[in-house]
């Protein structure tokens, strides 16, 4: 899962809403849908799932997103601009529920204040507030759940440089192992996180 980049006021789009076909969920706050012979890849607007890495919750997450949007179901993209990765940033509903909002309700995921502009503010923290005072999904955790930005962050932070410790670098194509690859990436082989969402290797996630 990669950041949002900017805020969703910097990015000059009209907000439209579209129909589309769930193709992949990627994890807790990203899918790949079809709209008729185009394909997008879709970045959930104003709201932070924990990242694969974060286990349990990332996993809990993504789990939880594919039940409400299933691939090979029809869902509605409220498409309010578009990062510098190509990926539309939308509010997602399916049946006339707003997925965004339902994530952030049962706990799945955060309200992310940062780039909380385009959605209704007030309706995100109310959820959000209810689903930390019921104990729901990250906040029934004893000790809490670090928020994914703050995990991103430090991810990067032990090797902002490419080299690696050693000074021999792998390709993920060598390593073969997504689980390893995250070990390797936690020794300082920040190269292998192209993306800066603090996961190496994702093509070889299973």
């Amino acid at each position: 899962m990669i950041p949002l980049s900017l805020p969703l006021a910097a990015v000059a789009l009209l907000v439209q809403t579209r129909t589309a076909t769930v193709l992949s969920i990627g994890d807790g706050d990203t899918l790949r849908v079809r709209e008729g012979s185009r394909t997008l890849n879709v970045r959930l607007a104003c709201i932070d799932a924990p990242e694969t890495s974060q286990a349990p919750h990332g996993a809990s997450a993504r789990t939880q997103l594919q039940a409400l949007a299933p691939v090979g179901s029809a869902v509605e993209l409220r498409v309010k601009a578009t990062d510098r990765y190509g990926r539309s940033l939308a509010e997602l509903s399916r049946g006339g529920r707003n997925l965004n909002q339902a994530l952030v309700a049962s706990g799945a995921a955060f309200v992310y204040w940062q780039y909380i502009q385009g959605c209704e503010r007030q309706t995100y923290s109310r959820l959000e507030t209810e689903a930390r005072l019921k104990g729901l999904g990250v906040w029934g955790v004893s000790g809490g759940v670090q928020r994914p930005w703050e995990y991103r962050s430090r991810q990067r932070k032990p090797s902002s440089s490419s080299s690696a410790p050693s000074g021999h670098r792998y390709t993920c194509k060598q390593i073969g192992s997504y689980a390893q690859a995250q070990v390797f990436l936690q020794q300082g082989h920040s190269y292998l996180d192209g993306d800066g969402d603090g996961e190496a290797c994702e093509s070889l996630r299973g």
